[in-house]
C-alpha cells in the first residue's frame, strides 16, 4: 500500500468512525463533585443544548487533527496530532453518553461540521507545522472560553455535565500548552477573528439542531 493510499483510507476511516460509529473512551467520564440535582423540562432541553454543541466541536476537533495530521511534514507532528485526537475521543464519547442521559440528540448536521473543520485542517496544514499548531493553540484557546460560558449556563443541578465540560476546559488548555511548546505561531488577528465568527454561527445552529 503507498502511503498516499494509507493516508486516504486512514482519513476516510477516521471519519466514518466519528460520525457513525459509537465513540469508545480510554477514560471514564468524570464523576459529578456533587450529587445531581432534579432538573426541570426547561433545564435538561437547555443542558441538552449545550452538551450538543460540545458534541459538535468534538466532532470538528476529530476533523481538524486528522485533516492536520494528513498534511503534516513532520512525523513527530503527526504522531502529535494522531494523540490529540485520540485524547478527544475522550470528550467525544463524554459528550455522547450526556446527550443520551439527557434525553437529547447530536447535532443533524454533524457531517456538515465535519466537512468543514477538516478543510480548515487542511488549510492551516498547508501553512505549514508552525502556523499549523498556532492554528491549534488558538482553536484550544477559544475553545476553552467557550466552555467557560457553558459553565455559567449549565443548570447547577446538572453536576455531571458540570463535571464533563470542566475537564474537557483542563485537557484544551494542555493541548494548547503543547502546541506552544512544539513550536506554535501566533495567528494573524484577521485570522482569529474568522475562527470566532465560524465558532459562533456553528454553536449558534447547533444549539438548536
Amino acid at each position: 500500500m503507498t502511503p498516499l493510499l494509507d493516508t486516504v483510507l486512514g482519513t476516510a476511516d477516521a471519519a466514518l468512525r466519528t460520525l457513525f460509529a459509537r465513540p469508545h473512551a480510554t477514560r471514564a467520564a468524570p464523576p459529578p463533585a456533587a450529587p445531581a440535582g432534579e432538573l426541570s423540562e426547561a433545564e435538561r432541553r437547555e443542558a441538552g443544548a449545550l452538551m450538543r454543541v460540545n458534541h459538535v466541536g468534538e466532532v470538528c476537533a476529530q476533523a481538524l487533527y486528522t485533516a492536520q495530521s494528513a498534511v503534516a511534514r513532520d512525523p513527530k507532528l503527526r504522531a502529535h496530532f494522531d494523540e490529540a485526537a485520540r485524547e478527544e475521543t475522550d470528550h467525544l464519547a463524554w459528550t455522547q453518553q450526556r446527550l443520551e442521559e439527557l434525553g437529547a440528540h447530536p447535532s443533524v448536521l454533524n457531517p456538515l461540521w465535519y466537512l468543514g473543520a477538516f478543510g480548515l485542517g487542511l488549510v492551516a496544514g498547508r501553512l505549514g507545522d508552525p502556523l499549523s499548531l498556532g492554528f491549534v493553540a488558538e482553536t484550544e484557546r477559544q475553545v476553552e472560553a467557550h466552555l467557560d460560558g457553558h459553565l455559567d449556563r449549565l443548570p447547577a443541578g446538572d453536576t455531571a455535565s458540570r463535571a464533563v465540560v470542566n475537564q474537557m476546559k483542563l485537557d484544551e488548555a494542555r493541548h494548547a500548552a503543547q502546541a506552544w511548546s512544539a513550536g506554535a505561531h501566533e495567528l494573524p488577528a484577521p485570522a482569529k477573528a474568522l475562527m470566532r465568527l465560524a465558532a459562533r454561527v456553528m454553536t449558534t445552529v447547533a444549539h438548536r439542531i
